[in-house]
């Protein structure tokens, strides 16, 4: 199967991922009209039971469909000053009872996870999450570079959403973003919108971590679909014409409308090498889901 390979994924064409059968196919559809032939489809923080439901909904959907490659949890265990467009009440800390709790709701399906490392039990939960062979990424995080670090040993391999929802790099701390782009075995998602990260900012990532960056949608149900008011994770999310998704009410950026050939453009654009940018969302994403 050719086309884009897309890892962090909420939805398209008015639809969430695991609301029900049909939406998720025309999602799915969404997508593939913009190149995007296989997705993990993202989860927002959620109650287990809830999770439970969502992943019963796209296990449906993945029995005939193998462009859907499985589930990635966005949460719950994400710091609550950096929760960005979760619901509060639905964060939990990575206890070995809700670690479990989450692996059998996702039965084989949990395909990668976003969680804080800095988290009372994180370091342990990352190895257990890793030798159930889910893919762990740092992000939704206050973590210092070297919490980042500690992450990576225990074999988190991935940063979710790279400038987005986790301290920057400044002069005395270069936090969990410095941190993988010195470290070989990190790839580093980026949602190329032109919104999210400055396109400067997006070409300085290519000339950093070569053949490391992912490119990622996080495009939320008004992807490929029309502005107006939607619900992600139950909160309400307006959409305004130019593609900005906003917490209804707040400036707080609330997934994208991103499709995959856009953020393919957007690099070009920025200066990025074309090669490099398909690559970023074709055989990076493989290698990342161990799918090369």
């Amino acid at each position: 199967m050719g086309g884009y390979v897309d890892i962090h994924s909420h939805g398209g064409g008015g639809h969430d991922y695991g609301s029900t059968v049909a939406g998720t196919r025309a999602a799915l559809a969404a997508h593939r009209a913009h190149g995007g032939d296989r997705v993990v489809a993202s989860l927002v923080s959620s109650p287990v039971a809830e999770v439970a439901r969502a992943v019963g909904v796209i296990r449906e959907v993945m029995a005939d469909d193998a462009g859907l490659l499985g589930v990635h949890l966005e949460g719950p265990f994400l710091a609550p000053a950096r929760k960005g467009a979760h619901d509060p009440h639905a964060l939990a800390l990575p206890t070995p009872d809700v670690v479990a709790a989450l692996l059998e709701a996702c039965d084989g399906t949990m395909r990668q996870i976003t969680m804080a490392p800095e988290l009372p039990g994180a370091l342990d939960a990352i190895g257990a999450l890793v030798d159930h062979g889910v893919v762990v990424a740092v992000g939704h995080s206050e973590c210092t570079a070297d919490e980042a670090r500690a992450a990576f040993d225990r074999g988190a391999t991935l940063i979710t959403h790279g400038f987005n929802a986790m301290r920057g790099i400044v002069g005395r701390e270069p936090g969990p973003l410095g941190a993988a782009l010195a470290d070989p075995r990190v790839f580093i998602e980026v949602i190329a919108d032109g919104i999210h990260v400055h396109p400067d900012n997006i070409a300085m990532l290519f000339r950093a971590a070569p053949g490391r960056v992912v490119l990622v949608t996080d495009a939320m149900s008004a992807a490929a679909a029309v502005p107006g008011r939607y619900v992600l994770g139950g909160l309400d999310v307006d959409v305004t014409p130019d593609g900005r998704a906003v917490l209804a009410g707040t400036d707080t950026l609330a997934g994208s409308t991103l499709t995959m050939d856009r953020a393919v453009e957007v690099c070009v654009e920025a200066g990025v090498p074309r090669e490099e940018a398909v690559a970023a969302a074709t055989t990076v994403p493989e290698r990342v889901l161990g799918l090369a």
